[in-house]
C-alpha cells in the first residue's frame, strides 16, 4: 500500500450534505440514480452520480445525510456532469453502502 502525507490527505474535502432529491439515471452504464446533494450555505446543492441502486430506493434516500468528496474536478457520465463523489463501501462487488454520520450535523461539516 503507497502511503500519502498529511498534507497530501488534507486536499480532500470530505464533507456532509443532506440528499434533497433522486432521479433515475437510464442513461448510465451500469444501474445509477443521479442525486442532489445539499452542503450547506458555502457550497450549496451538488450534483453526483451513485451507483447504489442495489440497496437504496430513491424515497429511502431523500434527507439521508452522506459523506462526499466536494472538491474533485467535475466529471461528464453520459448525459450527466456530476459534481461531488458521494462515498461509501463494497459490500460485495455490485453493491455500495453509503457512509454518513450515525447522527445529523450540519450539511457543510468536514471531517475531522
Amino acid at each position: 500500500m503507497e502511503t500519502i502525507s498529511w498534507q497530501d490527505f488534507e486536499k480532500v474535502d470530505l464533507r456532509i450534505g443532506t440528499i434533497v432529491a433522486v432521479a433515475p439515471f437510464p442513461e448510465a452504464r451500469n444501474p445509477a440514480y443521479k442525486l442532489q446533494v445539499d452542503f450547506g450555505p458555502e457550497l450549496g446543492i451538488m450534483k453526483s452520480s451513485a451507483q447504489i441502486t442495489r440497496l437504496y430506493r430513491p424515497e429511502d434516500l431523500l434527507d439521508r445525510q452522506v459523506l462526499a468528496v466536494v472538491n474533485f474536478a467535475p466529471k461528464q457520465i453520459g448525459p450527466f456532469m456530476s459534481e461531488c463523489l458521494v462515498t461509501g463501501l463494497h459490500e460485495d462487488a455490485r453493491t455500495v453502502v453509503l457512509i454518513g454520520p450515525d447522527s445529523r450535523v450540519p450539511n457543510g461539516s468536514r471531517l475531522a
